[in-house]
């Protein structure tokens, strides 16, 4: 992982810009580590989308735009700045999908999973001065909603941009009354549900991620400023 990590750095430095990646001989040369691990480390990047290795043994290194960006170990590695660009990105995504999944969601809703939104609202509610397991109920809430929506591949979409989500929800949880009025959100959220009405729960969660989009394009500001060379 580590010799993954390091020529995953030297890739986003452009050090490959010919499109060759070092191939098992040269890593095992370079690290000092054997052909097996070398193999390994190969792997690693590949699962990533970041490299190809092709008949021959032959490694190219795939265009950024192809990378693997829902891996958490991605993620990881990748500049702060390239994750904020991320997290915009998931904003964009999570505005066009969730209030159309509340919208199918409140159709299709069975009470048993109204019971669960409903005790996970009030754990949010006890949990206000703890965002991190905050963060933790308002993501199964939305996961939620998305098995109410009943739809296997919007369902996997979610689930697998969690680890983006975690990180997006640390930062908009961070002003101190951000959890409460994500509390009083989430609720419109579910009464929109437990009415059964579509217009309204995707209006509710349009509402919810508009807030989130707001917060996340201060702290964005925020950033940028303070990373800014003094005069």
């Amino acid at each position: 992982m580590q010799v993954a990590a390091h020529l995953h750095r030297r890739i986003v430095n452009g050090e490959f810009s010919d499109g060759r990646g070092p191939s098992e001989l040269d890593i095992s040369r370079e690290f000092g580590v054997s052909r097996v691990v070398a193999r390994e480390t190969l792997k690693v990047l590949a699962s990533l989308d970041i490299v190809d290795v092709a008949q021959g043994r032959r490694v190219v290194v795939r265009p950024p735009a192809e990378w693997d960006y829902l891996s958490p170990l991605l993620v990881e590695w990748l500049p702060a700045e390239v994750v904020g660009e991320l997290l915009q990105e998931l904003d964009q995504m999570r505005m066009l999908l969730e209030p159309e999944l509340a919208a199918m969601a409140a159709a299709l809703v069975t009470d048993e999973a109204l019971t669960r939104m409903r005790d996970e609202l009030g754990r949010m509610a006890a949990l206000e001065e703890d965002p991190n397991a905050y963060l933790e109920v308002d993501h199964e809430f939305h996961m939620e909603i998305c098995r109410a929506a009943d739809n296997r591949i919007l369902d996997r979409i979610m689930y697998s941009a969690r680890w983006l989500g975690t990180a997006s929800r640390r930062i908009t949880n961070e002003d101190s009354d951000a959890l409460c009025k994500a509390t009083a959100d989430h609720t419109e959220i579910y009464e929109a549900l437990v009415a059964r009405d579509p217009d309204r729960a995707r209006a509710a969660m349009r509402k919810h991620l508009a807030n989130n989009s707001t917060l996340l394009a201060e702290k964005g500001r925020r950033t940028k400023r303070s990373s800014k060379p003094r005069t």
